[in-house]
Protein backbone atom coordinates (compact mmCIF):
# COMPACT_ATOMS: atom_id res chain seq x y z
CA UNK A 1 0.00 0.00 0.00
CA UNK A 2 2.80 2.42 0.83
CA UNK A 3 4.35 1.76 -2.60
CA UNK A 4 1.19 3.08 -4.27
CA UNK A 5 1.23 6.19 -2.13
CA UNK A 6 4.90 6.74 -2.96
CA UNK A 7 4.18 6.44 -6.70
CA UNK A 8 1.23 8.85 -6.42
CA UNK A 9 3.37 11.36 -4.54
CA UNK A 10 6.08 11.11 -7.21
CA UNK A 11 3.53 11.64 -9.99
CA UNK A 12 2.07 14.67 -8.20
CA UNK A 13 5.55 16.08 -7.66
CA UNK A 14 6.40 15.56 -11.34
CA UNK A 15 3.20 17.34 -12.35
CA UNK A 16 4.00 20.35 -10.14
CA UNK A 17 7.65 20.59 -11.20
CA UNK A 18 7.41 19.82 -14.91
CA UNK A 19 3.96 19.92 -16.46
CA UNK A 20 2.44 22.89 -14.62
CA UNK A 21 5.29 25.36 -15.39
CA UNK A 22 5.33 24.19 -19.02
CA UNK A 23 1.62 24.98 -19.34
CA UNK A 24 2.21 28.44 -17.87
CA UNK A 25 4.97 29.12 -20.41
CA UNK A 26 2.70 28.00 -23.24
CA UNK A 27 -0.09 30.28 -22.02
CA UNK A 28 2.32 33.21 -21.71
CA UNK A 29 3.63 32.61 -25.25
CA UNK A 30 0.08 32.41 -26.60
CA UNK A 31 -0.84 35.62 -24.78
CA UNK A 32 2.23 37.33 -26.27
CA UNK A 33 1.16 36.36 -29.78
CA UNK A 34 -2.28 37.88 -29.23
CA UNK A 35 -0.66 41.21 -28.22
CA UNK A 36 0.99 41.59 -31.64
CA UNK A 37 -0.83 44.33 -33.52
CA UNK A 38 -0.07 46.93 -36.18
CA UNK A 39 1.90 49.82 -34.72
CA UNK A 40 3.38 47.88 -31.78
CA UNK A 41 7.13 47.81 -31.31
CA UNK A 42 8.48 44.28 -30.90
CA UNK A 43 11.76 42.43 -30.55
CA UNK A 44 12.43 39.13 -32.31
CA UNK A 45 14.26 36.09 -31.00
CA UNK A 46 17.15 37.13 -33.24
CA UNK A 47 17.37 40.55 -31.60
CA UNK A 48 15.74 42.70 -34.30
CA UNK A 49 13.73 45.64 -33.01
CA UNK A 50 11.02 47.11 -35.19
CA UNK A 51 7.45 48.27 -35.62
CA UNK A 52 4.71 45.95 -36.86
CA UNK A 53 3.24 47.14 -40.16
CA UNK A 54 1.03 44.11 -40.94
CA UNK A 55 -0.10 40.83 -39.40
CA UNK A 56 -1.04 38.15 -41.94
CA UNK A 57 -1.85 34.76 -40.41
CA UNK A 58 1.40 33.30 -39.09
CA UNK A 59 3.53 36.08 -40.58
CA UNK A 60 4.36 39.56 -39.34
CA UNK A 61 5.74 42.40 -41.45
CA UNK A 62 8.22 44.41 -39.42
CA UNK A 63 9.71 47.81 -40.27
CA UNK A 64 13.23 47.77 -38.86
CA UNK A 65 14.37 51.06 -40.43
CA UNK A 66 12.70 53.75 -42.47
CA UNK A 67 11.62 52.08 -45.71
CA UNK A 68 13.07 48.67 -44.71
CA UNK A 69 10.48 45.95 -44.08
CA UNK A 70 11.13 42.32 -43.26
CA UNK A 71 8.78 39.37 -43.09
CA UNK A 72 9.13 37.19 -39.99
CA UNK A 73 7.29 34.23 -38.51
CA UNK A 74 4.92 35.16 -35.72
CA UNK A 75 6.53 32.58 -33.44
CA UNK A 76 9.88 34.43 -33.80
CA UNK A 77 8.56 37.35 -31.75
CA UNK A 78 10.31 37.32 -28.38
CA UNK A 79 8.53 40.28 -26.80
CA UNK A 80 6.36 43.33 -27.20
CA UNK A 81 8.12 46.52 -26.11
CA UNK A 82 5.82 48.56 -23.90
CA UNK A 83 5.86 52.32 -23.42
CA UNK A 84 6.95 51.80 -19.80
CA UNK A 85 10.12 49.98 -20.86
CA UNK A 86 11.02 52.72 -23.34
CA UNK A 87 10.65 55.35 -20.63
CA UNK A 88 12.97 53.39 -18.32
CA UNK A 89 15.62 53.01 -21.02
CA UNK A 90 15.85 56.70 -21.97
CA UNK A 91 15.51 59.01 -18.98
CA UNK A 92 15.40 62.71 -19.87
CA UNK A 93 17.19 63.87 -16.74
CA UNK A 94 20.83 64.83 -16.86
CA UNK A 95 23.03 63.03 -14.39
CA UNK A 96 26.40 64.23 -13.09
CA UNK A 97 28.08 61.84 -15.53
CA UNK A 98 26.41 63.55 -18.51
CA UNK A 99 26.99 67.14 -17.40
CA UNK A 100 30.01 69.06 -18.70
CA UNK A 101 32.95 69.07 -16.22
CA UNK A 102 32.78 72.80 -15.40
CA UNK A 103 29.05 72.82 -14.55
CA UNK A 104 29.28 70.41 -11.62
Amino acid sequence: MSAYIFILVLLALMWFLIIRPQRRRQQAAQQLLTKIDVGKEIVTAGGLYGTVTAVEGDEVRLEIAEGVEVRIAKRAVAGVISDDEEAKEAPDQETPATLPPDSA
